[in-house]
């Protein structure tokens, strides 16, 4: 038997939670407007990470967005415009800096199913996964320079899964890459044809882990994020860049056309 808690709602999004009595915790995560986080879905959603990551009855997490479209449209651009000063720009690119701190620390192994294409943050998120599935719809896309800016927070965790040069590649041509790219370099550990068959892969692979020595998985978990004691500074550190950067003629200029397009 499963135990759902009810979900956290925000403004038009919410986060939902269930473990099962095996073991298995699945987060999923909703907002109307293509899954992308707002500040307050992504606190949410790093705030759930960390719970189940210190409750004993979870033994391995999913996660998981709702909807067959995209998996999710990274951050809200709503709140992105709205920056009009560094320290409000800090804190909106603070946010995914969270839901990636709290899914690499979680001492469990995060397993991340992604249905449909995933843009910005999104990358960041399912790079900060132990175990990432994706349908042939996964394609992924830094967007971040198209606007003025540049994947800064999400750039120290797709560069320690998939290496500097591959993240070089989708900083720069910030450009559409197939989920069979993501597989090639690591951002993906499977991808399968259909979203049958993706729910089948992910829920057999939460099984499998569920049913692991947690002591061992846990040192796993501090062998694959080793070198990353330092992001709480580091990653604020970037999230300061892309602050100053959001207030610049250039980027101004830059996100105008972005929405007239």
């Amino acid at each position: 038997m499963a135990n759902a808690n009810p979900p956290a709602t925000v403004p038009d999004g919410t986060v939902s939670t269930q473990v099962s009595a095996d073991g298995i915790g699945v987060i999923e995560f909703h907002h109307p407007k293509g899954n992308s986080l707002p500040g307050a879905l992504l606190r949410a959603l790093a705030d759930a990470i960390s719970a189940m990551g210190q409750d004993p009855a979870v033994r391995v997490i999913g996660l998981r967005s709702a909807g067959s479209g995209p998996f999710c449209a990274g951050a809200s651009f709503d709140e992105l415009v709205a920056i009009d000063d560094e320290a409000r720009g800090q804190a909106f690119f603070s946010g995914f800096s969270r839901v990636i701190l709290a899914m690499i620390r979680a001492p469990k192994f995060v397993v991340t199913r992604v249905h449909g294409r995933a843009a910005g943050g999104a990358v960041g998120v399912i790079a900060a996964s132990d175990y990432a599935i994706a349908s042939a719809k996964g394609a992924l896309k830094l967007s971040e320079l198209a606007v003025g800016i540049g994947p800064f927070v999400v750039g120290p965790v797709i560069a320690h899964k998939i290496g500097l040069a591959a993240f070089s590649q989708m900083a720069v041509d910030a450009d559409w890459r197939d989920a069979a790219w993501g597989a090639t370099h690591g951002v993906y550990a499977r991808v399968v044809e259909s979203e049958a068959q993706l729910d089948e892969a992910f829920a057999s692979q939460l099984q499998t882990l569920a049913g692991c020595n947690p002591e061992a998985m846990a040192l796993l978990k501090q062998v694959f994020w080793q070198g990353t004691e330092h992001w709480d500074a580091l990653l604020a550190e970037r999230a300061a860049m892309s602050g100053r950067l959001v207030l610049s003629d250039f980027t101004r200029s830059a996100i105008a056309k972005f929405k007239a397009g």
